[in-house]
């Protein structure tokens, strides 16, 4: 093995990975056979830590922490409508468009442009907001995308 390699980890890891695969075929072609004893394992850094926290969940506070400040948009949408250039350039102030969304119907809320919940407008100290009634689950989610 030159000097290189025995600084270099990927290396090393590309050797583990052979040896396991070896070891594995051994294992294998001959099962009666019993297994030679283990080699002195390399002193190899991972590259990688591992994860600390809960095992249940997979998910430590830390990592959640991370990414807790990524913006996102969200969109709160009432209906749609298509209309000609000519009908939109005759709206001024005042003018009504008719939405295909049912009145008092449920309003869409994506995120990102996509759809992740469903609500109703409420209005708190003079403010719209919206008072989520549906949250879509990943699996519907799924499902209106293979549509």
């Amino acid at each position: 093995m030159s000097e290189d390699s025995k600084d270099d980890p990927v290396a090393d890891a590309v050797d583990d990975w052979g040896s396991a695969l070896a070891e594995q075929a051994q294992a294998t072609a001959a099962p009666a056979a019993p297994a030679p004893p283990p080699a002195a394992p390399a002193q190899v850094s991972p590259v990688f830590q591992p994860l600390q926290g809960d095992s249940r969940s997979g998910v430590t506070q830390g990592d959640i922490d991370r990414i807790l400040d990524v913006p996102v948009q969200l969109t709160a949408e009432l209906g749609r409508t298509r209309i000609t250039l000519k009908n939109l350039l005759q709206l001024s102030q005042g003018s009504v468009v008719e939405l295909d969304g049912p009145a008092g119907g449920p309003m869409d809320v994506f995120i990102n442009g996509y759809l992740i919940a469903q609500g109703e407008v409420v209005v708190v100290n003079e403010k719209y907001g919206i008072r989520l009634t549906d949250i879509i689950t990943p699996s519907e989610r799924i499902q209106k995308l293979n549509r």
